[in-house]
């Protein structure tokens, strides 16, 4: 008989699990898109976020320097704050955000959006500002976090 413990880890995996295995229903035409949009970038990719979604940007960055495509991490606050100069002509610029309503992200996404930079979101709220302001979307929305309180990202960190 498994302990409580042991029972909230089984729980945790099993919703993280199931909540990996809905995404698929969001394999669309946008996420051809960014694919495409990525693969023929002539300059880099550049990867941006604010509070859980910045660490998930960082890494996948990591993924994609070690798999040859260029990339780098600027985070949002930082961008408006003087890092915007990280956003070269050619980049692809792609933010990932849980809500796509963070107030930096509202400030961020004009500037991008003016510098003409494809700007592929990530993110798990369809009806956000973001995801109306952005050329490609790629859905993660997660119907409920492993955290029994659903405050902590944890499902929906793992989708994004």
């Amino acid at each position: 008989m498994p302990t409580s413990l042991q029972q909230i880890a089984l729980k945790t995996i099993l919703m993280e699990a199931e909540s990996i295995q809905g995404l698929a229903q969001y394999i669309n035409s946008d996420f051809e898109k960014a694919v495409h949009a990525i693969a023929t970038c002539k300059g880099r990719v550049v990867i941006s976020g604010i509070g859980k979604s910045a660490i998930i940007a960082q890494k996948i960055v990591a993924t994609l320097n070690s798999t040859g495509t260029p990339s780098i991490f600027m985070h949002a606050a930082d961008a408006i704050h003087g890092d915007l100069g990280i956003v070269q002509q050619e980049d692809v610029v792609i933010i990932i955000s849980k809500s796509g309503e963070s107030p930096e992200i509202k400030v961020l996404v004009p500037f991008i959006k003016n510098f003409k930079n494809i700007l592929i979101a990530i993110l798990g709220k369809m009806d956000s500002y973001l995801a109306q302001k952005a050329d490609i979307v790629l859905n993660t929305t997660v119907d409920q976090d492993a955290c029994q309180n659903n405050l902590a990202p944890t499902t929906s960190t793992t989708a994004q």
